[in-house]
């Protein structure tokens, strides 16, 4: 008993009247630590390791006398044990992270568990600082309860959100460079088609010359390129496109070929009519941003010049009145 009040008295001299709560808070966080790795631990079902023996034996093969693989396997998965932990149970919440992925140009298979990984390591990890910063402060000098919780708390919801802003950032930014290049792209698949090539080869060779400027647009060309010779359905593969792009034009442009093969309508002609109809939709957007500056600018504007304005109108005035009071008061 003496030696837990000798303690106690330790900590409160130096880490403030919380001491003994931040001590006992860090030794609980390193025993959660400690323990995930064996609540993480996936036990491997014996009808996944018969699996993974078949696919063993059909990946490879004997080549002058040399076993060789003929596909890459998931060995360099470190993250498929904790994938129960990782990724959503729930089938809709999965997919709707997945497409958000997808959309912001993560489409790896383990892009969803990485996420999650990302969220979960930079949570733990700025909780800790959080932790460490909370005890530098309660040493220098004795903060409230609220103060401590916000020290130790707010880094680890930051480095928990940090992963998800950034998703979405990217999104943002991929979707606003396929709308910036998608008219141009239509130009030069109507000049490809007009000359002669087909759908499949005109969407090749726009990907090839768009790549300079608009590369995550050229990016989805190619896969559709690839997908229509891999020998896919072509109505498919324009709506999986429309899916990863996330962007109104290029849903409508799906649309649009897709009603034209339907009907057996001329695909030079809907080229035609709906990449005037991007152009002049380029033309408005332009205009738009434009009658919006006015407006931006006004509290700037007001900012700027109304209290120079005010200073120097009232400001000899105020001068004058407070000479006057002074003199007032001195003849007094």
């Amino acid at each position: 008993m003496e030696q837990f009040q000798a303690l106690n008295t330790y900590l409160t001299e130096n880490f403030g009247p919380f001491g003994m709560l931040l001590v006992v808070g860090i030794l609980g966080m390193f025993l959660i630590l400690l323990t995930l790795p064996v609540l993480l631990r996936k036990q491997e079902d014996p009808l996944d390791k018969l699996r993974e023996a078949s696919k063993g034996r059909q990946t490879t093969t004997i080549v002058d006398g040399k076993k060789q693989k003929l596909r890459a396997g998931g060995k360099n998965d470190k993250l498929e044990k904790y994938s129960t932990f990782l990724e959503p149970k729930d089938e809709e919440e999965y997919s709707a992270i997945r497409l958000k992925l997808m959309q912001a140009g993560y489409r790896s298979k383990n892009a969803v568990r990485t996420y999650h990984f990302l969220q979960f390591i930079l949570g733990i990890g700025f909780l800790i600082l959080g932790a460490l910063y909370a005890i530098l402060k309660s040493a220098t000098g004795e903060p409230s309860m609220t103060h401590l919780l916000l020290y130790v708390l707010g880094p680890g919801i930051v480095g928990y959100m940090l992963p998800k802003y950034w998703v979405t950032k990217r999104q943002q930014e991929r979707q606003e460079e396929i709308t910036n290049g998608f008219p141009d792209s239509l130009d030069l698949m109507l000049v490809c088609v007009e000359a002669g090539q087909s759908l499949d080869q005109a969407i090749q060779r726009v990907s090839k010359e768009i790549r300079a400027g608009y590369p995550s647009l050229a990016d989805e060309y190619e896969i559709v390129g690839h997908e229509m010779k891999a020998g896919k359905d072509k109505s498919s593969v324009l709506r999986d496109m429309s899916e990863r792009a996330g962007v109104t034009d290029v849903a409508s442009f799906v649309t649009v070929l897709i009603q034209s093969a339907t009907f057996g309508t001329s695909i030079s002609d809907a080229l035609r009519v709906y990449a005037s109809e991007m152009r002049d939709k380029r033309v408005m957007r332009a205009e738009e941003a434009a009658n919006k500056l006015p407006t931006k600018m006004t509290l700037a504007t007001m900012m700027l010049t109304v209290p120079p304005l005010l200073i120097i109108l009232i400001g000899p005035s105020i001068y004058e009145i407070a000479k006057t009071l002074n003199t007032a008061n001195f003849g007094l």
